[in-house]
């Protein structure tokens, strides 16, 4: 037995698949036998993949790195998805200094300025998802933080 990573022909999916023979495969590419699991396209290939060589009997097994996919055409690369979580992070931290921690009572907080009860303020807080909801069915204006904080109450 022989195991394959395979694409469709978009080379937006990718998959594993288990063949007899690299021969088996080959028939069953050329007859359309193989589908895409996620798409449904029988236009596969193979992706390309490392191979697995044995080590010989007589030498210690070493673990190898796990090889790393290439992104998918149009997903970005890991690293500029971890530079991009940086930078909105630091964006976010340079932020919420300017604003008012108001805890659970984000939601009135919010109301009472929309509504002219109170002075227009940055505020930040914590609101339940039907009290968002709530908010944003009112046209009330708020959005949640993009990277998670540790409310000032709860620091040791």
């Amino acid at each position: 037995m022989i195991v394959f990573d395979l694409c469709c022909a978009a080379g937006a999916h990718r998959f594993e698949a288990w063949f007899a023979s690299s021969d088996s495969f080959a028939d069953q590419q050329a007859r359309g036998l193989i589908a895409c699991p996620v798409c449904g396209d029988s236009e596969v290939a193979k992706a390309i993949m490392a191979p697995r060589v044995g080590a010989k009997s007589n030498q210690q097994i070493s673990v190898a790195a796990k090889p790393v996919d290439a992104p998918a055409a149009g997903e970005p690369s890991p690293e500029l998805v971890r530079k991009v979580i940086a930078e909105i992070a630091a964006k976010q931290a340079e932020m919420l200094p300017q604003s008012r921690w108001v805890g659970r009572d984000f939601a009135s907080a919010a109301r009472a300025m929309h509504e002219g009860r109170a002075k227009e303020d940055l505020i930040h807080g914590q609101a339940s998802p039907a009290e968002a909801e709530a908010l944003r069915d009112d046209g009330i204006a708020a959005m949640p933080l993009l990277v998670p904080i540790v409310p000032p109450d709860a620091v040791n």
